[in-house]
């Protein structure tokens, strides 16, 4: 992870919601600080969305800070508003 060098794989459901709009996905890479995950939906740069935890317990917001097109998917970045977000890495 070139840009994210303290992003470790991990596999966590949320769902992600921007606006009046949500999805399940599944953060893929993550620190204390950012989550990396694929989505369909309208998200850009700049974004706020809540990630909520699927299963346990787990909710925060975030920020948009990258978006990446590739092959018909888009990857999606973001930063934890608080600053630090351990939930995320727990299994």
């Amino acid at each position: 992870m070139r840009f994210f060098p303290a992003a470790e794989p991990v596999q966590v459901r949320v769902v992600v919601t921007s606006g009046q709009v949500r999805e399940s996905v599944l953060v893929e890479f993550a620190s204390r600080e950012r989550a990396i995950f694929s989505s369909s939906l309208p998200l850009e740069f700049g974004d706020r969305v809540r990630l909520k935890r699927v299963e346990g317990n787990g909710e925060t917001i975030a920020t948009v800070i990258a978006v990446q097109y590739h092959e018909g998917r888009k990857a999606v970045a973001v930063e934890f508003a608080d600053g630090n977000c351990s939930w995320v890495k727990r299994p």
